[in-house]
């Protein structure tokens, strides 16, 4: 079936981290099981990464609607300067 992602804007400043909640990046498809849903970082951002809570300085390229869902995951600014707006793909 069809995937339906839904995303937010969310504003940070250089150095600024953001847990990634449902409130961010949420998906759907249609299943009984959205919790096994799982993401991958096809295009990694520019001016920061994704990282697990767990894990912190190491970016990370997949992660499940879990992890997000039990807020684990965050996105970091790398304090480049002049950053203007980014997506996560």
């Amino acid at each position: 079936g069809d995937i339906v992602l839904l995303a937010k804007p969310v504003t940070l400043t250089e150095g600024d981290r953001v847990t990634l909640t449902t409130d961010v990046p949420v998906a759907t498809d249609g299943t009984s099981k959205p919790e096994k849903l799982l993401y991958a970082v096809s295009l990694p951002p520019v001016h920061g990464q994704i990282e697990h809570i767990n894990y912190p300085g190491v970016p990370i390229s997949s992660y499940r609607q879990l992890d997000v869902v039990a807020q684990k995951l965050s996105y970091v600014h790398d304090n480049s300067h002049g950053a203007g707006k980014e997506s996560l793909r």
